[in-house]
């Protein structure tokens, strides 16, 4: 058996996606998460774009005990150096280190000859294998690279002593076949290739990301570069999920390969980061949406009653799903609800169950039958939250149709309440303008998305948004079953992390 490692490059290429920074404390608790998930190698950032970056790289570097930790670096002293000093602490450092060798960008990024390019990436490798043991190199756009130069570089990286040869499809510009063909071209061309992993990191601005990685995967590379839930620049990078899923359901495909996934993490660790993200995972996302394993046809419920693998060719159990779920209800004791926690991977102190129960029992006021997702969500906001600067006490909305839109709204701040009266242009837009009269803000709305998060009338709504606050932008999430209830709680979260911030 050979194994597949999985380099998860989510804190670093996954957070360049628009929208989608990460504060230090979030990238921790993620990269915590990735290493439960048994991610090999946690591309942990870019420490020499800002002083932030560094902070993260080297306190994931102290926390992190089984995965590797890696810090990209520009062939540059100055990247080199900053990323091995980021990595100081960490059990298992890795520098990733990169250079463009198409045309494309010789002529247009760089305005260098080839023979310059060739000379700085065998001076970089050297620097870098000078001061870490683990060293991978990355021919950036790689699939668009003259293949006579690139066999080039990567011969001269290998015997300056990197150990990865990653092959970068930068602008997500190719295909299967096509991979797999650069693939076996660099196996047989590169005399000492034999002594690097070979490695794929794709993009998926044709939709081929992830295609492409099991290409290569096919074609001999054995480290993939991926991200949860696939996000990243543009488009966004091949799918963990799904390249982990496809190897392990497609045996006879991937014959004789594994990866040390643990598979049923997958579906929290998606949930988690696209929690701490913002960004909402798609409900037919392949393995890990909310509709992956649902089925609605009455054909395809009645043949999956009889035999499963007639409609689903894997087990929701194995990516952390579970089949059924248990109804909680406004009835339901702390015991019982401290069991479905557990059940779902929450395992909580008894501050923290203190508080969620408190808010559990809020929604089954309001609610019906509590769902896992309306667990998920108390959970998530319960316990994820930022320190509550400011807190809602209670809202009063006045709206219609043949009259303007006026609210009355009352927050705590340190045990003192305070409340304001706005109108607005609707019941939202004026509940958001008494929270400025109070707290002294004039912030701009620049995104605001409403979601319903679990199913039936009654389902908890989750408001996204983002505010602009003194040249700031910020953003916040809440949740609820009465929708103003939730972008309330989604503004008081911005303004919360501002303030914390």
């Amino acid at each position: 058996m050979e194994k597949i490692i999985i380099f998860d490059t989510t804190l670093r290429d996954g957070e360049q996606a628009p929208g989608a920074s990460l504060t230090a404390q979030e990238k921790l608790e993620i990269a915590f998460q990735l290493e439960k998930l048994g991610v090999d190698v946690i591309e942990a950032g870019f420490p020499i774009a800002s002083p932030g970056d560094f902070q993260a790289v080297s306190d994931i570097s102290k926390r992190i005990k089984n995965s590797a930790v890696c810090g990209l670096a520009r062939c540059l002293k100055q990247d080199i150096e900053a990323a091995n000093n980021a990595l100081k602490i960490a059990r298992h450092p890795r520098i990733h280190i990169f250079l463009a060798t198409s045309k494309i960008h010789l002529e247009y990024k760089f305005k260098k000859p080839e023979e310059e390019i060739f000379a700085l990436a065998k001076q970089a490798t050297k620097l870098a294998r000078r001061l870490c043991d683990d060293i991978e190199f990355s021919p950036e756009d790689a699939t668009r690279s003259e293949r006579s130069f690139l066999y080039r570089v990567i011969e001269a990286v290998i015997d300056q002593g990197a150990r990865t040869i990653n092959i970068p499809d930068t602008v997500g510009y190719s295909y299967p076949q096509e991979v797999y063909s650069l693939i076996t071209d660099i196996k047989n061309n590169v005399p000492n290739i034999n002594k690097a992993v070979i490695a794929i990191h794709c993009h998926d601005d044709l939709g081929m990301a992830v295609a492409n990685s099991l290409s290569a995967v096919l074609a001999g590379a054995r480290q993939v570069h991926c991200t949860i839930n696939g996000i990243g620049e543009r488009a966004g990078n091949a799918s963990l999920e799904e390249i982990v899923m496809a190897i392990k359901t497609r045996k006879d495909a991937f014959i004789n390969l594994y990866t040390q996934i643990k598979t049923k993490e997958l579906f929290p660790t998606s949930r988690l980061v696209s929690n701490l993200t913002d960004f909402i995972v798609p409900p037919n996302k392949a393995v890990v949406g909310r509709n992956a394993f649902a089925h609605e046809s009455g054909i395809h419920q009645d043949a999956v009653l009889k035999k499963k693998i007639t409609y689903e060719i894997m087990d929701p159990h194995d990516v952390g799903i579970s089949e059924s779920q248990l109804v909680l209800g406004k009835h339901s004791g702390r015991h019982a609800f401290r069991s479905r926690l557990e059940a779902l991977g929450f395992h909580l102190n008894d501050e923290q169950l203190n508080k969620a129960f408190i808010r559990f029992k809020e929604v089954a006021d309001k609610k019906k039958d509590i769902f896992d997702d309306d667990l998920r969500i108390i959970v998530e906001d319960e316990i994820r939250v930022v320190k509550p600067i400011w807190q809602l006490e209670s809202f009063e909305v006045n709206s219609g149709t043949k009259i303007k839109p006026k609210a009355l709204v009352t927050v705590n701040k340190k045990g003192k309440k305070l409340n304001s009266v706005s109108s607005g242009d609707g019941p939202v837009d004026a509940v958001f303008k008494a929270i400025d009269k109070i707290t002294g803000y004039n912030a701009k709305l620049e995104d605001f998305r409403l979601e319903a998060v679990t199913s039936g009338k009654d389902a908890l709504g989750q408001v996204s948004l983002k505010l602009k606050i003194k040249d700031k932008v910020i953003s916040g999430r809440g949740s609820s079953t009465d929708i103003i209830e939730a972008a309330i709680r989604a503004y008081l979260n911005a303004v919360n992390k501002l303030e914390t911030k």
